[in-house]
C-alpha cells in the first residue's frame, strides 16, 4: 500500500490545522488533557513570515475537486492550501480505492513542488462513513444514532471512519454534523442526532473523539469539523424561498434551507450544548 501519511507530521502541515476547529481547544480523548492550538503559534509565525500576500491568499482558498483537476497545476501557480470534496466530488477514473488514492498523491505532489512544500489539506463529506468510496463501510444516519443513545457505538463508527478516510490520503472530515432539529418538516431533520441538545452534545463528543482518537500526530487520526453553524436545526418550515434563474418563486418551499428565527436567549439555550463541548 502507498504512504499516504508521512507528510502529516511535517512541520508545514501545522499551518493546514489552524482555523479548523469549532472549538478552541484540541482535545485528547485518552488523557482528557487540552492542548492549546496557541502552543503551535511559533512554528506557524515562522511560517508565515516567509511567505508572500499571494502565497497567504492561497492557503486561504480551498476549490472543489473537479474544476481544480482540469488544470491540477493550479495548486502550484495559486499556491492552494485546501482542497474539497462534497458529496458527489469524485475521481474522474472513478470511486474505487486506487482511483481515490491516486487522485490525493497527484494533488499532494504538485503541493509539495510550491516553495514552502506546504501539503494540501485534504477535507471530504465523510458524514456517515467514508461514503464516496466503494467497498467503505456506510453507517446509519445521525438520527438513527441519535435513537441508539449509545455514545461508545458513535465513537466506534468514528474510529472506523477515520481509518478508512486515512486509508486514501484525506486529513480532514465535514462532521459530525451537531444540528439540533426542531421541526420535523425541515429536509435535513435526518442530519441531526435529537432534537435535545444535551443528547447532540454528548453524542457530537464521541464523534469528535472517535474520528480524531487520542492524539492528531496519529497517523490514523482524522480532523473532526462540528457542523454547520449556530442555529442549524432551528430552520422554521417554509423560509426556504430562493430564486431560480433569477426569479424568485413564492410557491417554491426549498426543504433543506430556510431560516432560523429566535431571540439570543433561546438560541443560546439550545445550541449551547452542542457546539461548547471541548
Amino acid at each position: 500500500m502507498k504512504n499516504h501519511r508521512s507528510f502529516v507530521n511535517s512541520p508545514h502541515a501545522i499551518i493546514c490545522f489552524v482555523g479548523l476547529f469549532s472549538f478552541s481547544q484540541v482535545f485528547s480523548a485518552a488523557t482528557e488533557q487540552k492542548i492549546l492550538l496557541s502552543s503551535f503559534d511559533p512554528q506557524v509565525k515562522e511560517l508565515i513570515s516567509k511567505m508572500t500576500i499571494d502565497e497567504k491568499i492561497g492557503q486561504m482558498t480551498q476549490p472543489e475537486l473537479r474544476p481544480l483537476m482540469k488544470n491540477i497545476k493550479d495548486i502550484r501557480k495559486y499556491f492552494i492550501g485546501s482542497v474539497l470534496s462534497g458529496g458527489d466530488s469524485d475521481p474522474k477514473e472513478g470511486n474505487g480505492l486506487t482511483a481515490w488514492t491516486d487522485c490525493f498523491d497527484r494533488i499532494q505532489t504538485e503541493a509539495l513542488k510550491t516553495r514552502l512544500a506546504i501539503p494540501v489539506l485534504y477535507g471530504i463529506d465523510a458524514v456517515h462513513g467514508h461514503s464516496n468510496v466503494l467497498g467503505a463501510v456506510i453507517f446509519p444516519h445521525n438520527i438513527g444514532l441519535g435513537c441508539t443513545r449509545d455514545s461508545a457505538l458513535v465513537e466506534k463508527i468514528g474510529r472506523i471512519t477515520a481509518t478508512e478516510v486515512r486509508a486514501t490520503g484525506m486529513q480532514w472530515t465535514f462532521a459530525p454534523c451537531v444540528t439540533v432539529p426542531q421541526d420535523i418538516r425541515w429536509g435535513r431533520t435526518y442530519e441531526g442526532f435529537s432534537e435535545n441538545p444535551e443528547l447532540v452534545a454528548s453524542l457530537g463528543k464521541a464523534a469528535v473523539q472517535g474520528l480524531q482518537g487520542s492524539d492528531l500526530s496519529d497517523p490514523l487520526s482524522l480532523l473532526a469539523c462540528a457542523k454547520h453553524y449556530a442555529g442549524d436545526g432551528g430552520t422554521s418550515a417554509g423560509t426556504g424561498n430562493r430564486a431560480v434563474g433569477g426569479i424568485k418563486n413564492e410557491g417554491t418551499v426549498w426543504l433543506d434551507q430556510g431560516d432560523t428565527k429566535l431571540d439570543e436567549e433561546t438560541l443560546a439555550g439550545y445550541t449551547s450544548p452542542a457546539i461548547s463541548q471541548p
